[in-house]
């Protein structure tokens, strides 16, 4: 529950949400939003759980493992890229090719070194 913690204060501060503001917001106090970020609650109401995932648009993804940060960083790009696609579709394709073409070196560099 902690990864989940860590992550939900992330996107709360990269979305520019103070605590207060955002316990507020969805409907929860800040002393149990500040516990739910830092690990110490343990259990969550499917209802809060569904407002945190509508207003920080989280990715919510019980077959990925919780302490997988890659795969839910990765989906979190993923979903970041397809907002930015219906606003500004030559940066999202910019972007696309740059992280295509960055793992393509990568991928070639480490069959060089075996």
């Amino acid at each position: 529950m902690s990864n989940f913690g860590q992550q939900l204060r992330q996107i709360r501060q990269q979305k520019g949400f103070g605590l207060n503001e955002f316990a507020k917001e969805i409907g929860v106090s800040p002393a149990y939003l500040s516990n739910l970020e830092t690990g110490k609650t343990q259990t969550i109401q499917l209802e809060i759980l569904s407002k945190l995932k509508q207003e920080l648009h989280m990715i919510i993804n019980e077959d990925v493992a919780q302490n997988d940060h890659t795969v839910w960083r990765a989906e979190r790009i993923g979903e970041l890229l397809l907002d930015l696609h219906r606003t500004n579709p030559i940066a999202t394709d910019y972007l696309m090719t740059m992280v295509e073409q960055g793992v393509e070196l990568f991928t070639a560099g480490s069959s060089d070194i075996h």
